[in-house]
């Protein structure tokens, strides 16, 4: 007996959540390590210098086009392919390469931290999104459920809502603490030897460190969300 789910009709594009692109870079992710691990073992198994220099050649070289390639002439990497999705331009269709190697660029330098601004965009767009003028959204709308897509946030005019201004003051202001109290947690938790020298860090101390690092991102991205939304005291609507 099958369940049959409701879904929208609606035409309007649907962009991506964040639990569905992290399935993608997860994906992709396993298919980048795939990679490298099969390369190490063929470079390995040859025992030849000349050999194993062209292998991580072309392993490097294709790690560096296989997002921008794929982005650009397909719409999406496996990882977008596999989750529904794919990337595009605010003029419509595929983002072109130079666009593709930009968002890959800013997205590798930042990070997580890329991510940070989804719910305070009206497109659940991230940093490389709105740097490159480009949105991810499902690929086929009839394949995708509810909770995998958010339609574009739009404001009504709010007088009670704070200036702009206003809330990007709290919004530092918040995160400045929040930066400060993790600094705080890290240097009472953490042994003085991590601290000083990263090479004598224990288990303990890199579950510190890693727990500390993943509430910051998850809590930088909440303070964007709901002080953008006029939800944080200080600057609160109405």
């Amino acid at each position: 007996m099958s369940i049959e789910v409701d879904r929208p009709t609606t035409t309007e594009p649907r962009y991506a959540r964040f639990s569905r692109r992290l399935r993608g870079i997860l994906l992709d992710w396993i298919i980048a390590s795939s990679v490298m691990a099969g390369a190490l073992m063929v470079a390995a198994s040859t025992r030849n210098d000349d050999v194993s220099r062209v292998v991580g050649f072309l392993v490097v070289a294709a790690l560096l086009l296989y997002e921008p390639v794929l982005v650009s002439v397909t719409g999406g990497t496996l990882g977008h392919y596999f989750t529904n999705l794919r990337v595009v331009d605010d003029r419509g269709g595929n983002v072109s390469f130079l666009k593709a190697f930009a968002r890959m660029i800013i997205k590798g330098l930042l990070g997580w931290y890329s991510f940070v601004i989804l719910a305070a965009t009206r497109r659940n767009q991230a940093i490389h999104d709105l740097m490159t003028r480009s949105t991810v959204q499902i690929r086929d709308p009839a394949k995708a459920l509810p909770g995998q897509y958010v339609t574009e946030h739009v404001e009504p005019a709010d007088k009670n809502m704070p200036s702009a201004w206003r809330r990007a003051v709290v919004i530092v202001a918040y995160l400045l603490l929040s930066y400060a109290l993790g600094l705080v947690i890290a240097v009472t938790t953490m042994s003085r030897s991590c601290i000083r020298n990263e090479s004598f860090c224990s288990a303990a101390d890199t579950i510190i460190n890693v727990g500390v690092s993943l509430a910051l991102i998850f809590l930088t991205a909440l303070v964007i969300g709901l002080g953008w939304r006029g939800t944080l005291f200080g600057a609160r609507k109405g």
